[in-house]
């Protein structure tokens, strides 16, 4: 199987979409990746906007309205709050408000979270936010593949779906194997990235990563069989996979890079605790988030905020009791 970028994989994503459905277009505040679209589609299809995500993100719900699928990508996600009127009151409302009448296709896609020392207002993980929006899809891939699957689904969806891309520690440039053949990726999917059976670990986002360096430390300079986790998907999420590891493991490590309170994890760990499987829970679920603190500027300082594969390995082996 052929290896690409995670960058690769969403440019094909969105190329082989745009082929194969004239309504797909992009509205966009700054070209990026979505550059090597124009030579094909040009500059009708992928319109670079004025800086003023309030007026396209709206100009894009306005367009799903209109039986279009636009894709809106603001860069990152913290550009996209002067746009959060719209987002939170029309993107996640209007299908409902108008009693399921029209339907509002569209993706808004963003990076989110730390890792490249860029200061506390482009380093944030803003995904949590959005979870507390009923009407939204929530999307967050780790990989390749799986990046580029699950934004062939959220195009197709007739519903507003958030794509989120984790945006530090070099991912657009991580590699994976990418199948040639037509695929997609189901939304509310979560995959076993790694099977174990002393613990689970749940991770979002670029923790998948840090969570898999820990797994193998954990098995090799510890003998502990970690079982890793990615939900891929925040909304809907997938308990019933997440419940049947917990299961199997008796224990919960759940990591994300966002903070932790009123975090995703807290959510996952919810989903565990209010379901049979807390009755096979060995010890006291887990968190590793960063603290709730805006992310420093220094580095070294954004270092020590963002969870790291020897956070995850302590905990896990607090958990085991070792």
């Amino acid at each position: 199987m052929r290896e690409m970028t995670y960058v690769e994989a969403l440019l094909e994503a969105f190329q082989e979409e745009m082929r194969c459905d004239e309504r797909v277009f992009h509205l966009c505040g700054g070209l990026g990746l979505l550059e090597g679209l124009i030579p094909e589609f040009g500059d009708q299809r992928v319109r670079v906007c004025p800086i003023s995500e309030d007026a396209y993100v709206g100009a894009g719900i306005g367009a799903a309205g209109c039986g279009f699928r636009p894709i809106i990508s603001p860069g990152l996600m913290a550009f996209a709050f002067t746009a959060m009127d719209q987002i939170v009151n029309q993107m996640a409302k209007v299908h409902y408000m108008f009693g399921g009448q029209a339907q509002f296709p569209l993706v808004l896609r963003a990076s989110t979270g730390g890792g490249r020392a860029a200061a506390a207002q482009h380093c944030q993980s803003s995904h949590p936010f959005f979870l507390n929006l009923p009407g939204l899809k929530v999307v967050m891939p780790s990989t390749p593949s799986d990046a580029k699957g699950l934004m062939k689904t959220s195009i197709r969806d007739n519903n507003p779906v958030v794509f989120f891309e984790p945006q530090g520690y070099g991912i657009a440039g991580l590699t994976g194997p990418v199948p040639e053949d037509e695929y997609t990726i189901p939304i509310g999917a979560a995959d076993v990235k790694r099977p174990g059976s002393d613990a689970t670990i749940v991770a979002i986002g670029h923790m998948v990563q840090e969570s898999l360096s820990a797994a193998d430390f954990l098995a090799e300079g510890h003998g502990v069989s970690a079982e890793v986790v990615d939900p891929r998907t925040l909304v809907p999420l997938d308990r019933p996979t997440l419940q049947e590891s917990v299961m199997k493991t008796g224990r919960l490590v759940v990591v994300d890079e966002a903070s932790s309170t009123g975090s995703a994890a807290a959510e996952i760990i919810a989903a565990v605790t209010e379901s049979a499987a807390f009755s096979a829970l060995k010890a006291p679920p887990r968190r590793v988030c960063a603290p709730d603190v805006p992310i420093p500027y220094s580095p070294a300082m954004e270092q020590h905020c963002i969870p790291r594969s020897e956070d995850i390995v302590s905990a896990v082996l607090e958990l085991v009791g070792r």
